[in-house]
């Protein structure tokens, strides 16, 4: 039996499922990257320590969808790119017609902390947004006015499965 501290992460299998679910509904599977190091993208194009790509099959070349990588060739400003991205630093992927997706939780610190919040452009950029997490079902807020992270709350147990909950 292997315990939960053994398994691999689902992001790598959520984030394929949805580029799936665009694709077959015609859709266009955007993720949004924490930027950092260990990420090859073209740095002109990065803000705020974050990018966002369209991953669909019509805009990238040898797009592989992988465990630890999402790799693929695409064209920025007419020059082809090979981008790099390991998956743990994919924030989010959603549609880009109509903002449903999924967003998970930032990744983890140099010092090894979690980052609990959403980056605040990317929450005006993805309405509704589905937000999924191990433990914890996380709320973001439109408002700037608050710079503290959303308090996290603790899902029902009332013996049900577990469910996505679309967060507004």
């Amino acid at each position: 039996m292997i315990n939960i501290s053994q398994s691999t992460s689902t992001r790598p299998y959520l984030v394929r499922a949805l580029h799936e679910w665009c694709t077959d509904n015609a859709l266009t599977p955007y993720i949004a990257v924490s930027v950092d190091d260990t990420v090859q993208v073209p740095r002109e194009y990065v803000n705020n320590g974050e990018i966002v790509l369209n991953i669909s099959f019509d805009a990238t070349s040898s797009l592989q969808l992988g465990n630890e990588f999402v790799v693929f060739k695409a064209r920025f400003g007419g020059v082809a790119r090979e981008i790099s991205v390991p998956v743990a630093r994919v924030i989010a992927i959603y549609a880009r017609e109509n903002g449903q997706g999924m967003a998970f939780p930032a990744p983890a610190l140099n010092n090894g902390e979690i980052e609990v919040t959403a980056p605040k452009g990317l929450v005006s950029a993805i309405k509704p947004v589905v937000i999924l997490s191990t433990a914890l079902t996380y709320q973001t807020q439109d408002s700037d006015e608050s710079t503290e992270p959303p308090e996290p709350t603790k899902p029902s147990t009332s013996g049900t499965k577990p469910h996505l909950k679309r967060v507004k």
